[in-house]
């Protein structure tokens, strides 16, 4: 085990919403106002997070941002996020990236610090502004996604607290599933004009995307539990990343009962970075985790990659 707490956390989640229809009724998701940015979400999770871990932001000794898509190419989103709600701190700060399961990387790396006595107090801030990139032609992506950040502070924790155990895996095979090319080196922006607009939106091979997913994740979960020394039974909740409305799919092939997991697609959708933490914050607000517990946070992101992190709070 290695010992880390969550000691505080916050989110953010835009006024606007709007709905669409679904085989099952209504979908909710949230779009986050023309006026506010990426960062003013994330600077608004984190300043709760840090509040609600009873610090002063100069404590903050290391920010991690674990964002699918920064605000800036440079420097690192971790640096502006710093900036904005501890700017007097004596710490490190870096970006993780593995897409949609980003914070569950970031907890990994966080409480590898955290053993090793490098730091103390760690902020991780996830989120991102999805909407701003999807194609309005692509109506499986386009009515999936919404607007969201969350922060948490993790500390060294008591005894029997901390990460029980993880597994991330990459599958390059099906690293175009899901893209936005454009931005970066591969396509600069100042190439925007002359280029192919569909470079700079969010594209999905939705079906191609979950077939894999369904393929790779029962063997993955094996390897998991067998490397964790510990079986689902010994799981209070699994916290997944919400993807879509296929995740009652996944959860089956894997042989996670219904009441053993959150599903919460409907409600928020997919919030890309911030969908672990966020739906983890919504336990931990209303009571259905707490201390002592077990939480299985999980999820499958563009790469294909595939995340799982047990960590007893």
């Amino acid at each position: 085990m290695r010992s880390c707490r969550i000691s505080g956390w916050g989110t953010y989640l835009p006024e606007t919403t709007v709905t669409f229809p679904s085989r099952s009724g209504e979908v909710t998701r949230y779009r986050i106002a023309d006026d506010v940015s990426q960062l003013d979400m994330l600077a608004t999770a984190a300043a709760d997070a840090i509040r609600r871990a009873g610090l002063e932001p100069e404590d903050v000794d290391c920010v991690i941002a674990a964002c699918a898509a920064g605000v800036q190419p440079i420097p690192c989103t971790a640096a502006l996020v710093m900036e904005r709600v501890a700017p007097g701190a004596r710490a490190a700060a870096l970006d993780v990236n593995s897409t949609c399961t980003s914070f569950i990387t970031a907890v990994d790396i966080a409480s590898r610090y955290l053993a090793d006595g490098e730091y103390e107090r760690i902020l991780i801030v996830s989120g991102d502004v999805g909407t701003r990139f999807l194609d309005p032609e692509q109506r499986e992506s386009f009515e999936l996604f919404s607007d969201a950040a969350a922060a948490v502070v993790l500390t060294r924790g008591d005894a029997g607290q901390g990460v029980l155990a993880n597994l991330q895996q990459t599958w390059p095979e099906h690293a175009h599933d899901t893209e936005l090319r454009g931005g970066l080196s591969r396509f600069p922006a100042h190439d925007y004009a002359d280029g192919d607009p569909a470079d700079y939106r969010f594209d999905m091979h939705g079906r191609r995307a979950l077939m894999g997913m369904l393929t790779v994740l029962p063997p993955f979960f094996d390897r998991f539990f067998e490397k964790a020394g510990f079986g689902l039974e010994d799981v209070d909740l699994v916290v997944p990343h919400q993807a879509s409305g296929a995740l009652g799919i996944a959860m089956r092939r894997i042989g996670i009962p219904r009441d053993a997991y959150v599903d919460a697609v409907a409600e928020y959708g997919n919030m890309v970075s911030s969908s672990v933490p966020f739906t983890l914050a919504r336990c931990l607000d209303d009571g259905r985790v707490g201390p002592g517990d077990t939480v299985l946070l999980c999820g499958t992101a563009a790469g294909l990659t595939a995340n799982a992190l047990a960590l007893r709070l």
